[in-house]
């Protein structure tokens, strides 16, 4: 994976940390590493981010564990170059992230994807909150529909129960900050394709950060310690 760097894996993965993890640009991160007698353009550490943030977030997702049954889901807006663009998000009742999702569109269709790719990777959920958006209604529902099951008697379980209040989705607003914090240093993006790729990045981060895998249900692992063991710095 790092054969022809000419950096070693542990100045790579550590510029890729930081980055994802905390409020630094990448001419920040270059300033860093010349303290440390380092000498790295920032637009290489750009590269090692695009190259290996996916890397990391697909070996955490092998380790990821389900969501709670209460789902909290909203999106918000995210500027790429001079277009606005949407990032889908939901949290469950305890604060974990459930999946998120990065598209260029804010209709039905994405909705359906981002419901889709949530409800394959975690348990069904007994209720979401959503705003009055009703494009993610009308793709919840059917959606819901074509993931039901049956009980032992074979009818069909109850539906997802949907609520919809003004205050009732404050705690994902609030955990859309978190994010919007995060990219601010990074002066916007310039291509979808790297804004996705970022984005996985620092809902991996946030994920690792609040023990969302299957080897930190058992041990307080930190970052490091998270980055060591999906990709050992060899």
């Amino acid at each position: 994976m790092f054969k022809y760097r000419r950096f070693p894996a542990s100045v790579i993965l550590l510029c890729v940390r930081w980055y994802l993890a905390y409020c630094l640009s990448l001419r920040n991160l270059e300033e860093m590493m010349q303290e440390r007698g380092i000498s790295v353009d920032h637009a290489t550490i750009h590269r090692w981010i695009i190259r290996y943030a996916p890397v990391i977030a697909k070996a955490f997702n092998r380790h990821k564990i389900a969501a709670g049954k209460n789902w909290f889901v909203d999106e918000t807006y995210i500027k790429v170059g001079k277009r606005w663009m949407y990032l889908y998000r939901a949290i469950d009742n305890y604060g974990l992230t459930v999946e998120f999702l990065f598209s260029e569109k804010r209709n039905i269709r994405a909705a359906r994807l981002f419901f889709k790719k949530a409800f394959e990777r975690n348990d069904r959920p007994e209720s979401i909150t959503l705003d009055r958006y009703q494009a993610n209604h009308t793709a919840l529902v059917a959606i819901d529909n074509e993931h039901r099951l049956r009980n032992e008697n074979g009818k069909l379980i109850s539906p997802i129960k949907i609520h919809t209040g003004k205050y009732l989705n404050n705690r994902i607003e609030q955990s859309h900050r978190c994010i919007k914090r995060r990219i601010k240093p990074m002066l916007g993006f310039k291509s979808n394709t790297s804004a996705n790729i970022i984005f996985n990045g620092i809902e991996t981060i946030e994920m690792m950060r609040r023990g969302q895998a299957d080897y930190a249900r058992s041990a307080l692992l930190n970052l490091k310690q998270q980055f060591e063991m999906l990709i050992p710095a060899k």
